[in-house]
């Protein structure tokens, strides 16, 4: 199972932005059935991935509607200080970290090959 990463994150060295064969080795007696059992696994959760982005959108929406600010606009107040958190806030930005975790999950699975 391979899958890309960005070379800088997570302790790797290297510019920012380039991409890194990661490799997961799983070991089977009889990979003619793990194979597709991987696949079919692989597909399901970016099915699931793609249900919970649907969401997670629709959440943004209504609190940029509700607040009559973008999200890019909402952080960069909340990261200035120019706004206290809230209760509400702060589900809008656990909402956009969701969106953030599901989008790199998402491509780290789209981007996943099984030799």
């Amino acid at each position: 199972l391979w899958g890309r990463t960005e070379k800088g994150n997570k302790g790797n060295k290297g510019n920012k932005g380039e991409t890194m064969l990661q490799q997961v080795v799983i070991k089977t007696n009889d990979r003619s059935v793990l194979k597709p059992l991987l696949t079919s696994a692989i597909q399901n959760e970016i099915s699931l991935i793609q249900v919970g982005l649907e969401k997670t959108q629709r959440h943004l929406q209504e609190f940029e509607k509700r607040f009559g600010w973008t999200s890019v606009e909402f952080e960069r107040r909340l990261n200035s200080n120019q706004m206290d958190e809230t209760i509400e806030t702060t589900g809008w930005r656990m909402e956009i970290g969701m969106l953030n975790l599901l989008q790199s999950q998402l491509a780290a699975l789209r981007d996943a090959q099984i030799d």
